[in-house]
């Protein structure tokens, strides 16, 4: 079983920047596929970034160059810092674990650019 929690959401004006945090329970971060993902409620969730165990990573082409996943697995935690923000930027962002056939969902973490 593993359990996520975000947080690091917030308000921020265009062209700032914000570190989410996805907080990961139990042994098995390491050996998770972790993801972001982000929704907004004109839109269906839509993928953000992905990281693998080895540390490969890969992102939807609209913030390529803008955000940066990563992971800490001696703190079982995923990271998403987000740099440039836009307003189109604004959601809510979920931390995603893949673990053998079971997946995993944060609650969701609000980020909100403003123009």
């Amino acid at each position: 079983q593993v359990q996520l929690v975000e947080s690091g959401g917030g308000l921020v004006e265009t062209g700032g920047s914000l570190r989410l945090s996805c907080a990961a329970s139990g042994s098995t971060f390491s050996a998770s596929v972790m993801r972001w993902y982000r929704q907004t409620p004109e839109k269906e969730r839509e993928f953000v970034a992905a990281i693998t165990r080895s540390g490969g990573t890969s992102y939807t082409d609209s913030v390529k160059g803008r955000f940066t996943i990563s992971r800490d697995t001696a703190k079982s935690t995923l990271y998403l810092q987000m740099n440039s923000l836009k307003p189109e930027d604004t959601a809510i962002y979920y931390c995603y674990a893949q673990l053998g056939l079971s997946t995993y969902w944060g609650q969701g973490t609000q980020v909100t650019v403003s123009s």
